[in-house]
């Protein structure tokens, strides 16, 4: 019984150092999270506008039934890299007619609305996801985050982190095109 006890701290090394290796891994991108979203109908939520910032609040049946696919931004004022992509996201909507719909997570709406009149209002829609609910629903691990939905409501893709730089524009660039490119319900049968 003595020897099996001290095998304990033994066994406990070996799994914190088999965690440690698994995270070193350069094969594994630790910015890629799955999601059990993608193909899913986009979680059941109905979110009010955020006072003063002079667009509707959104809610799950305002990314069905579109043209085509739509993002939706989940972003906050006191969020550094939510600035940062901000202009990425304007340019979308600007040069290529991205409808781009937000919620903002865990964010006081005089300051939601003050970071939108400094830095512009590309959105169509805003919810107020004071309490975080939404968030959770959505299976965010953070912010920003971005999804591409279809036309149908469909979760199509999810970006982690600030859609910044060459590559993240790129890759959601592509996702976008991909999601624009799948054939609206009824067409093409």
């Amino acid at each position: 019984m003595v020897r099996l006890l001290a095998l304990i701290p033994l066994l406990i090394a070996i799994v914190f150092g088999a965690f440690f290796l698994w995270g070193l891994n350069p094969d594994r991108d630790p910015s890629e999270l799955p999601s059990v979203l993608i193909s899913q109908p986009a979680p059941a939520f109905d979110l009010p506008p955020v006072p003063g910032a002079g667009v509707p609040g959104l809610a799950q049946e305002d990314l069905a039934d579109n043209d085509g696919a739509v993002v939706v931004n989940v972003f906050a004022s006191w969020c550094v890299p939510c600035r940062a992509e901000h202009a990425v996201l304007t340019r979308f909507v600007d040069e290529e007619g991205v409808r781009l719909f937000g919620i903002n997570y865990k964010d006081q709406p005089e300051d939601a609305v003050a970071w939108l009149e400094n830095l512009g209002n590309p959105y169509e829609r805003i919810g107020s996801d004071l309490d975080g609910r939404a968030g959770i629903e959505w299976g965010i691990s953070g912010v920003p985050e971005t999804f591409i939905v279809g036309s149908d409501g469909t979760v199509l893709f999810r970006y982690v982190g600030p859609v910044v730089g060459d590559e993240a524009v790129e890759e959601f660039g592509i996702a976008l095109a991909q999601a624009r490119a799948v054939p609206l319900q009824g067409e093409g049968s």
